[in-house]
């Protein structure tokens, strides 16, 4: 069983409304918002959370600050981002076994404004009452890894990512 820790909600959603653009600020260099990083190319950018509520729990972003997903992005542009998250979704597959992966996007214009998508594994033999939104809530806490646990598990997930042909 993976150790969690309990997470902080109020002084999460206080940075996100009130605080710098993590993504911006990640792609900019800012070291304290620096993340394990899986892939990134001259559009998008892909890497582990910060919090994650399971193993391999990833985002991936357009490196572009953009907001509304209908008005930001051409259907292009969305295609391209959605390959990636096709693509790392085999990845964490190939890692992790999952027996699913769950895909979605969260923020708004009050806080995590930046597009970004939540790719997350979720594990075989995990119970029902466990699976799906409750997988996914920090209000359960999150997981523990060191740094060195987090940078072994971005290097594998970019080896399979790396592995793959779109």
């Amino acid at each position: 069983m993976m150790s969690r820790r309990a997470f902080d909600l109020r002084a999460y959603a206080e940075r996100a409304q009130r605080g710098p653009c993590f993504i911006c600020e990640m792609i900019a260099g800012n070291p304290d918002y620096a993340h394990h990083l899986i892939a990134q190319d001259d559009e998008t950018i892909v890497f582990l959370s910060k919090y994650p509520t399971q193993p391999g729990y990833a985002l991936v972003c357009p490196k572009r600050h953009c907001e509304d997903l209908a008005e930001d992005l051409s259907p292009a542009q969305y295609l391209a981002l959605q390959t990636v998250v096709h693509r790392l979704s085999r990845a964490l597959k190939r890692v992790y076994n999952a027996e699913r992966i769950y895909v979605l996007s969260l923020g708004s214009q009050l806080g995590n404004s930046h597009l970004h998508w939540h790719v997350v594994p979720l594990p075989k033999g995990v119970p029902y009452e466990q699976q799906q939104y409750h997988a996914l809530m920090a209000e359960h806490g999150v997981l523990e890894f060191s740094d060195v646990e987090m940078a072994r598990a971005a290097a594998r997930i970019a080896a399979a990512y790396d592995a793959l042909t779109d």
